[in-house]
C-alpha cells in the first residue's frame, strides 16, 4: 500500500523508546514545512480542521468529507506520517466504521475515535460522555473498518476532566480489550493521575494537552507516553500574521514595507519550486 510506511513510522513512534512532539497541521503548506523541520509526526486536530476548513469553531460542524478531503490534500503535499483527531466518528458505530475507512483511503497514519458525546445534546453546557457500552462498540466498528492492519487506531477518553479518573481508567481498559493500538488522554492534570492510568493499562500513551510538570521527556517515557501534544500554536501564529499583514496593507503600509513575509527562498522550497522545474523540463521540453 502506498501508505503503509507513513503508518509503520507511526507505529515505530508508539514502539519506540522515546517520546516525541508531533508538529501541528492542517494544510498542504502546514505539513510542508513541518516535514522540512524535521517532525516525525503531524497531528491534525479536530479545532485546526475546522478553523482551517470552515472558519468555525470546534463544536463539530465539519463534516467527515471536508475533514478527509483536507487530509487527502495533505497527503499528496507531503509523505510525513499524519495522526487525525476524528472526534466521535461522525456519527455512531457504523459510521465511526466508515471514518474509518475515509480517512484511510485520504491516508491517514493513525487516527482517535473518542467517547465525547458530539455534537452537545440539547440544553446541556457541560461536556459529556457516551456509555461505556457505546464507546467500546465504536472501538470494535474502528478496528473492523480499517483494512490496512497498519493503520493506527486509538482509543480516546476524556473522562478525566469529565467524569473522574477512576472513570477514564474504567474506559480506558475497556477499550484496550477490543484491540485499539494505544490510549488517548486528555485532562489528565498531574504526575498521580498519570501514574494511575499507566499501571493500570499496557498499551501506548498519548498525551492530549499537560500542565508543565508533566512535560519531562524522560519521566514521560516512564509512563509509557509516546506522544505528547504541545497544542496547535501554528494556525495561530498564521491567523495573527495573515490578520497584522492585511492590517497593514488596509492602513496604507505599502507591500514592500511589510514585515515577516516569508522569503522567496521559502515560498519556493515550501511550493518545492525545484522539483516543478525539473519535472517541466523533463516532461515539457523547457529548459531548466
Amino acid at each position: 500500500m502506498a501508505f503503509r510506511s507513513r503508518r509503520e513510522k507511526l507505529r515505530s513512534i508508539l514502539s519506540g523508546p522515546a517520546c516525541i512532539h508531533p508538529g501541528s497541521v492542517y494544510d498542504a503548506i502546514s505539513i510542508r514545512i513541518a516535514d522540512d523541520l524535521g517532525f516525525p509526526l503531524g497531528m491534525f486536530g479536530g479545532s485546526v480542521a475546522s478553523l482551517a476548513v470552515l472558519g468555525d469553531p470546534d463544536i463539530t460542524l465539519i463534516t467527515l468529507t471536508e475533514l478527509a478531503e483536507q487530509m487527502r490534500r495533505m497527503s499528496r503535499a507531503s509523505a510525513l506520517p499524519v495522526l487525525v483527531d476524528a472526534d466521535h466518528g461522525y456519527g455512531n458505530a457504523l459510521n465511526v466504521r466508515r471514518t474509518v475507512q475515509e480517512l484511510e483511503t485520504a491516508g491517514a497514519a493513525g487516527l482517535t475515535i473518542e467517547d465525547t458525546l458530539l455534537p452537545a445534546a440539547f440544553g446541556e453546557a457541560k461536556t459529556q460522555l457516551i456509555s461505556l457500552e457505546e464507546g467500546v462498540g465504536k472501538m470494535k466498528a474502528a478496528l473492523s473498518g480499517r483494512s490496512d492492519p497498519s493503520l493506527v487506531i486509538m482509543g480516546r477518553t476524556g473522562a478525566a476532566a469529565i467524569t473522574s479518573l477512576e472513570d477514564a481508567i474504567r474506559r480506558a481498559r475497556a477499550y484496550e480489550a477490543t484491540g485499539v493500538d494505544a490510549l488517548f488522554f486528555t485532562g489528565i492534570k498531574s504526575r498521580a493521575e498519570l501514574e494511575a492510568v499507566a499501571s493500570a493499562t499496557h498499551l501506548p500513551i498519548v498525551l492530549g494537552g499537560a500542565p508543565e510538570e508533566l512535560n519531562a521527556p524522560d519521566y514521560l517515557v516512564s509512563q509509557r507516553v509516546r506522544i505528547a501534544l504541545q497544542g496547535h500554536a501554528p494556525i495561530a501564529a498564521a491567523t495573527q500574521a495573515v490578520h497584522d499583514t492585511l492590517k497593514a496593507l488596509r492602513e496604507g503600509t505599502p507591500p514592500k514595507a511589510l514585515k515577516g513575509l516569508a522569503s522567496a527562498e521559502l515560498t519556493s522550497r515550501v511550493m518545492r519550486e525545484a522539483e516543478t522545474k525539473a519535472r517541466s523540463a523533463d516532461v515539457l521540453g523547457l529548459k531548466k
